[in-house]
């Protein structure tokens, strides 16, 4: 019978290994490829629109009623 210490030990060790196992598949998995990997931690910067641009200007949850 281990100890709750004990079993969290286990586990931390066990979730260690595993993470080392994945990054290495991963690194192994990105050497197969000539092109490089798309780093998906990188932003991009969206430029704005060129003005002036209109839009249709809408309320939002509003509806016409028509008159009757």
């Amino acid at each position: 019978m281990t100890n709750r210490y004990e079993r969290l030990k286990m586990h931390r060790r066990m979730q260690r290994r595993i993470q080392l196992v994945v990054e290495e598949r991963r690194v192994a998995f990105a050497a197969r490829h000539d092109e490089p990997a798309a780093d998906l931690e990188t932003t991009m910067e969206i430029p704005p629109p060129e003005l002036p641009l209109v839009l249709p200007q809408r309320a939002v949850g509003r509806v016409a009623l028509p008159q009757t």
